[in-house]
């Protein structure tokens, strides 16, 4: 009868000495890594059955410790796992207790294999279905754009460049180029995933594995597309990691970019838009106050994610080849970043979902010098280059300043004495509506093309 094996680390058999305490406490990971337990037990289900491909488990062996395994990720499932202080990780934690439910057996899990690829398999198995949540919630957030973009296309607003007002344009114009911002990033974070999915597992500590597992095997039956081909870059390689970080900084500034616009026209000086009590806040001091804290978080959570990124990447930067400790230190930045960027994009759907919006006031911030271009356009369909008309339409503004009126106010003299091409159709021009339907090129905010952009988001979103 084979003795129960003495409670010790996977690497104890070099070492005499005890751990000190407090390098225990600063080497282990379970408090953080334990997220990942399932593709933990998945890994090493897979892992077992490619044993028993290659004779070192009988079936019966690999049935043991399938069931073993299974029952370890029940526990996790119901809560009741019981971690032990010589849990380093949550490698460890699952083979130790896979161990005292099946004994000495357990043991053999282990190997060829070494937690080296054993951990940067698990993380691309986590982090594979985590960016098919993230990516349902970007979908989610994009849809509703696209609805409230279809219901709201009637809605006129001033359009802003230096946040000053510049030319008429569609509420839901606006909104649709935040939708394109968005499909941007769902078509990045579909093209990361190839690169996330490459199989390390098979590449041992770094050297690869000397039983010759069937690595292929092994893919197929975790899902991944493909095997890393050199062992070095299978245990060593974060890329996948930084890429992901780098992806979720720039969804997190566009979403800070739409927070700020937002945020802005929410305030008493615009009035365009009212966010839900939902999404709001009161002031502990301020009876009248309505804060858009959910907004101003978005724009917060956009440096917090960045930082994520450039902090692990200044660790990344100066690692050896294969694994080395620092390494460890992916873990939490990354899941901070994925636990940020879902819950943000859930936000930002329910606020734009909610959020009130007030046609007439937008409407009222319409003044007749926005179509300043408008009159310069007008010249330009008499035949006059638009260099020149640009030039007579700015005298014209300055004639309504100095006369304290609006330019539609201004006579037809007032107009044939700054270019006798203006004829009687020319305040004809002074119609916001036809001004935006007069931008009908693709990209233009004119119904028709608020049509096309709508169609062609559907058509990201059904890929």
């Amino acid at each position: 009868m084979t003795d129960a094996p003495t409670k010790q680390k996977l690497w104890g058999g070099r070492f005499t000495g005890k751990t000190d305490p407090l390098m225990h406490e600063f080497n282990q990971s379970l408090k953080y890594d334990k997220r990942m337990y399932d593709a933990d037990i998945r890994g090493s289900i897979a892992y077992s059955k490619a044993l028993a491909l290659i004779g070192i488990l009988t079936k019966d062996e690999e049935a043991q410790i399938v069931n073993g395994l299974e029952a370890v990720g029940k526990e996790w499932d119901d809560g009741v796992f019981q971690a032990q202080p010589d849990d380093e990780d949550i490698h460890t934690a699952n083979e130790r207790r896979l161990t005292e439910l099946i004994g000495p057996l357990g043991g053999k899990l282990h190997t060829g294999r070494s937690r080296n690829d054993q951990v940067a398999t698990d993380m691309r198995l986590w982090l594979m279905k985590e960016v098919r949540e993230i990516e349902a919630a970007l979908k989610a957030l994009i849809q509703v754009i696209v609805n409230r973009a279809d219901k709201e296309r009637d809605i006129l607003m001033p359009g802003y460049t230096h946040l000053q007002r510049a030319q008429p344009v569609r509420w839901s114009h606006l909104i649709l180029s935040y939708a394109f911002y968005f499909a941007a990033d769902l078509q990045r974070l579909r093209e990361l995933v190839p690169r996330i999915s490459v199989l390390p597992l098979g590449s041992g500590a770094l050297a690869g594995n000397a039983f010759v597992v069937d690595r292929e095997f092994l893919a197929k039956e975790l899902g991944f597309d493909s095997v890393s081909e050199n062992s070095f870059h299978g245990v060593g390689d974060r890329d996948f990691v930084a890429e992901f970080m780098m992806w979720a900084s720039l969804m997190m500034t566009h979403l800070s970019r739409v927070s700020e616009d937002l945020i802005v026209y929410s305030t008493a000086e615009f009035g365009f838009v009212t966010l839900s009590d939902a999404y709001s806040t009161g002031s502990s001091m301020m009876p009248q106050k309505k804060n858009p804290d959910s907004l101003e978080l978005l724009r917060g959570k956009s440096g917090r994610i960045f930082g994520n990124l450039s902090g692990f990447m200044m660790t990344y930067k100066g690692i050896p080849s294969t694994y080395n400790k620092d390494l460890q230190e992916d873990k939490e930045p990354l899941f901070d970043t994925v636990d940020n960027a879902w819950a943000s994009l859930r936000i930002a759907e329910g606020v734009i979902a909610t959020v009130e919006v007030h046609g007439d006031k937008m409407r009222e911030a319409l003044t007749m010098d926005m179509l300043a271009t408008d009159l310069a356009d007008y010249l330009v369909r008499k035949g006059i280059p638009f260099r020149e008309t640009h030039h007579i339409s700015g005298r014209a503004v300055a004639l309504a300043e100095s006369r304290k009126c609006h330019l539609h106010e201004l006579s037809l003299e007032d107009y044939k004495g700054l270019s006798d091409q203006f004829t009687e159709d020319v305040h004809g021009v002074f119609d916001f509506e036809a001004s935006v339907e007069k931008r009908r090129a693709i990209g233009g905010p004119a119904l028709v093309m608020i049509d096309r952009q709508i169609e062609t988001l559907q058509a990201i979103l059904n890929q």
